[in-house]
């Protein structure tokens, strides 16, 4: 399976064998050089950190080995390694690469991510658990939460990710990963409405069969690679030249400069399932992310002058009504457009529960899209669709006059 959703951490994994360093043998001239090079390594890792955007696997791989053969004590090489190495589908050299990487800075969060993920690939659920333990601090909570219930515990998963997704900053993809950790937990109903609040309903049933189909895979590595979007390969493991424990010896590499080396062999692929949407990583770039600004609050909003309509713009389905009320609080403190508006509600059926529809409304469709776009502008998600018994809340109550004004 291909996929334009790949990340700077990569993902996949490896065929179930040994984790052992036993390598893929190096060939004398892949790391030809005359003495270990610091402005060459930089470059080479460059060049690795393109072909990563890129989604170029084998570029990736070759410049970063170069890099980390030049300047082998530079931890966040080996982290860019390890990261072509998941890009690649090789959760054994991934692996290697990036404990080499820890080794030399215990405090990198992405990088022991990507270890934790390349772990769960190899089947080492438990040594997963205590390595996102350890680095929970310094791992993002939509990524510590979902590689939490890949890790084979996804209870835990909920307790990281039920703050995050309460947070007014949450975003679709950390409300899509706390409903895939629901699933995984058997709290399928609580899934699906979660899932509800960023997925139209014509495609709601889809996803569930989708992730009912995830929660059982085949393979150990089945999951991780499904999310990341890679094929996992048959692999033996970094080339044993570049291991932290025995670093390249370049005075016996070869020397001469090769115009056209013969290229290793590259394995076969795994087939593996087809992926569960949605549910991705944040991308860890190998630089530091910039401290967050704290953004000032937004003007009081003026009335909003809209057309009467059958239209509604729908904001999420919910478990209840006080879900939908917390929901709606949140989401119009950041969306300016919506405070004047009322919160409509509706309940409909949903298999053997029901869901609590929440929508504003009675919009013309153009005025519908706008909103819609004001919504989603602010961060939230919303489709625009018929009325269908859709009124206002029961428990709304308005902070002051502010009404829709019809033109």
């Amino acid at each position: 399976m291909k996929s334009r959703k790949l990340l700077s951490i990569g993902a996949a994994l490896l065929a179930l064998g040994g984790t052992a360093a036993t390598g893929v043998l190096m060939h004398g001239a892949a790391f030809a050089s005359v003495a270990p090079n610091a402005k060459k390594a930089a470059r080479e890792a460059k060049a690795a950190q393109k072909a990563l955007a890129a989604h170029k696997a084998a570029a990736a791989v070759a410049h970063a080995e170069q890099a980390v053969a030049n300047d082998p004590q530079r931890g966040d090489y080996r982290t860019l390694l390890g990261q072509a190495y998941l890009l690649a589908g090789r959760f054994t050299s991934a692996g290697q690469a990036l404990r080499d990487a820890l080794a030399l800075n215990p405090e990198d969060g992405r990088a022991a991510l990507n270890l934790a993920l390349a772990s769960i690939g190899t089947g080492d659920w438990g040594g997963a658990r205590t390595l996102l333990q350890a680095h929970a601090a310094r791992i993002p909570a939509t990524d510590l939460g979902l590689a939490t219930a890949l890790a084979g515990d996804p209870n835990a998963a909920l307790e990281i990710l039920a703050p995050a997704v309460r947070a007014p900053e949450a975003t679709a993809r950390t409300r899509q990963n706390f409903a895939l950790a629901l699933a995984l937990a058997g709290r399928w109903g609580e899934a699906k409405a979660v899932a509800a609040m960023d997925v139209a309903p014509d495609q709601l049933n889809a996803r569930m069969l989708q992730w009912a189909s995830f929660a059982r895979p085949a393979n150990a590595y089945d999951q991780v690679a499904a999310v990341l979007g890679v094929q996992a390969v048959q692999d033996g493991g970094q080339p044993v030249a570049l291991a932290l424990a025995k670093q390249p010896d370049f005075a016996a590499l070869t020397p001469t400069p090769v115009v056209s080396p013969e290229p290793e062999p590259q394995p076969e692929p795994i087939p593996v399932s087809e992926p569960a949407p949605v549910p991705v990583f944040k991308p860890v770039p190998v630089r530091m992310a910039k401290p967050k600004t704290v953004k000032p609050l937004p003007p009081k909003p003026a009335p909003v002058t809209v057309a009467s309509g059958p239209y509604v713009v729908q904001l999420g389905a919910f478990a209840n009504a006080g879900v939908a009320r917390d929901a709606w609080q949140k989401l119009s403190g950041r969306v300016a457009a919506l405070r004047p508006l009322k919160p409509q509600g509706a309940t409909v059926p949903s298999g053997k529960a029901t869901l609590y529809r929440l929508s504003v409304g009675g919009f013309a469709r153009s005025d519908a899209d706008g909103v819609c776009r004001a919504v989603k502008t602010g961060g939230g998600s919303c489709f625009v669709r018929m009325a269908a018994g859709d009124a206002v809340a029961s428990w709304y109550k308005p902070a002051g006059r502010v009404g829709i004004a019809a033109r």
